[in-house]
């Protein structure tokens, strides 16, 4: 099982809940995806007015926990705000720390992430920073506590899949805490490939969310984390420049 901070996931796949067609839609892939963690952007509750009607009212929200992110938050203050925001209100005590440093490209200021999960593992949240594909970031975050870490698989959004595996791999190999390929993904094979290397979940919104069949996709994304996560376990056979008889030779009588 996957273990982050005090909990515990049999399902490698942590699902977003934002940009599906409809709220049934959303429903059906959040089913079929057999996901246990949504997550989604704080800024889209009006977690000042909680009477007030929201997506996570569509879903048994007691099969799933919450990882509510600080997705459009400039600086770790803002960052920390919305978090403290999220606790107060009852949500969840685990946060996606994501600072956006670059507004085009949506690429994450690493300091403030930094500074931000520093901060809020002091207050005794459970902290997954999403940050790019720096093994020494990584590291660092890791020092200041956080519980796990996200890096991006290429930018939010862009479906371009691992653009970087082998500084991928180097956070896998170095990592203490769980890692959790974010960003970016967007097929099947990503999800699968991520898994290969060793990564421990896969975590992805708009792969599913603007498939031409979401709820299919959903499925599929679920089948790939569980096959790559298997291989990963097993071990491949190692690549060889030529070939090599699958069947044994030995003892054969040849006319």
């Amino acid at each position: 099982m996957l273990t982050i901070g005090p909990y515990r996931f049999q399902s490698r796949l942590f699902l977003g809940t934002g940009k599906y067609p409809s709220l049934d839609v959303q429903y059906r892939a959040v089913q079929e995806s057999g996901t246990e963690v949504l997550t989604f952007a704080l800024q889209r509750l009006e977690l000042d007015r909680p009477t007030e009607e929201s997506f996570l009212d569509k879903l048994d929200l007691k099969r799933y926990r919450l990882l509510p992110n600080t997705a459009g938050a400039r600086s770790a203050e803002e960052a920390v705000r919305l978090a403290r925001l999220a606790r107060g209100s009852g949500l969840c005590d685990m946060v996606k720390v994501e600072v956006i440093g670059d507004e085009e490209r949506l690429l994450p200021d690493p300091m403030a992430t930094l500074e931000a999960t520093r901060r809020l593992v002091e207050e005794d949240f459970i902290v997954l920073p999403y940050t790019g594909d720096d093994p020494v970031l990584a590291r660092r975050l890791q020092e200041v506590g956080a519980h796990a870490i996200m890096p991006g698989a290429s930018p939010i959004g862009s479906g371009q899949g691992l653009i970087n595996p082998l500084y991928l791999s180097f956070i896998i190999q170095d990592a203490s805490v769980p890692v959790i390929i974010d960003a970016g993904i967007g097929a099947p094979s990503d999800a699968t490939l991520a898994m290969e290397m060793g990564a421990d979940g896969v975590l992805l919104n708009s792969a599913v969310a603007h498939a031409g069949d979401p709820v299919a996709m959903a499925r599929g994304m679920r089948l790939a984390v569980e096959a790559g996560r298997l291989a990963h376990l097993a071990g491949r056979i190692p690549k060889k420049e030529t070939a090599m008889a699958s069947s044994p030779t030995e003892g054969l009588t040849i006319n």
